[in-house]
């Protein structure tokens, strides 16, 4: 079996799992985002992260949290798992908000709807981006003991890291620094780490948090965390200039408009497919170093980000 199709989940077994998981996760981000806040700000927050999104984040929280259990890949994710994968959708869609500002990327169409300053205006926008990260936060600090101390602070600096200025919002820095320049390729790689394939990591990670985990287990894990997070971005970058914006769900051909550096600026739209597949491998390869007996859902989301249509 080669590594780049390593899965032995069928499809119809991930379609199955991934539809389980994600109606508790749906569930778990209804019942946490109030829409009962001040002034209509509820609202917002509701608009910018229920109903629309792959929910790529939370599905590798879970798959990472439910690999090292011998049950089968159909069990319930516990309230742990559940509130650290809605805290890393938390702060993915208040990134998204704050990035389709009109002083960052001012783009008009995320999720196949309008973003969330078209739909309430820029000041709204920014008070629900900044509510959405703090209640990240909030979630992974009960009072009801589903999470004990040491996983609440394991998670919370997890999250913090994978989010701040060494993490997404250093690598937008960089990003909106590089519009109009060329930047080498390990340039570029540095800049996805942070802004994309940070915050796809600390899934990884944050699941495996909320288990016991082997060291050995862990370390793989995070090798295929770092190669998922830049095949993903790699992949953004070919779809932003082979699909459509209604395939897409947000505006297409925007980082070619915006003269930002992608991969397929770089490397050509060919070698940017080979990369992603070679890194899709690396990614397998590194899942069956972990040896985690239930590690199938996970290469099924490595296959599945190479080889999406949006």
């Amino acid at each position: 079996m080669s590594m780049e199709s390593a899965s032995p989940f069928a499809s119809e077994d991930f379609q199955s799992w991934s539809v389980a998981q994600l109606a508790q996760v749906e569930t778990a981000l209804d019942r946490w985002v109030h829409a009962d806040m001040p002034a209509g700000l509820g609202v917002a927050m509701r608009y910018s992260v229920l109903d629309g999104g792959k929910r790529l984040r939370p599905l590798l929280v879970l798959a990472a949290a439910q690999a090292a259990s011998p049950a089968t890949v159909q069990a319930a994710p516990t309230e742990a798992m559940l509130r650290a994968a809605c805290a890393v959708e938390l702060i993915h869609a208040y990134s998204l908000v704050h990035d389709d500002l009109p002083c960052m990327d001012n783009d008009v169409l995320r999720r196949g709807k309008p973003t969330a300053h078209v739909q309430f205006g820029e000041a709204q926008a920014l008070l629900a981006g900044d509510a959405l990260q703090a209640l990240a936060f909030e979630l992974l600090v009960p009072d009801n003991g589903s999470l004990t101390d040491a996983q609440s602070v394991r998670l919370c600096r997890l999250l913090a890291v994978a989010a701040g200025a060494m993490g997404m919002a250093g690598g937008q820095a960089i990003d909106l620094a590089g519009v109009g320049r060329a930047l080498s390729q390990p340039e570029l790689e540095d800049m996805h780490r942070r802004k994309t394939g940070a915050l796809l990591l600390a899934s990884v990670c944050m699941g495996a948090a909320t288990v016991p985990m082997p060291p050995a287990a862990l370390a793989a894990l995070e090798d295929y965390g770092r190669a998922l997070g830049l095949a993903f971005q790699v992949m953004d970058d070919i779809l932003d200039v082979t699909a459509d914006s209604a395939t897409l769900g947000k505006t297409a051909g925007k980082d070619a408009a915006a003269d930002k550096p992608t991969f397929v600026s770089l490397m050509g739209l060919e070698p940017a497919r080979e990369y992603a597949h070679a890194l899709l491998a690396t990614a397998h390869a590194a899942l069956e170093r972990s040896a985690l007996p239930s590690r199938g859902p996970l290469h099924a989301i490595a296959d599945w980000v190479v080889r999406r249509t949006h």
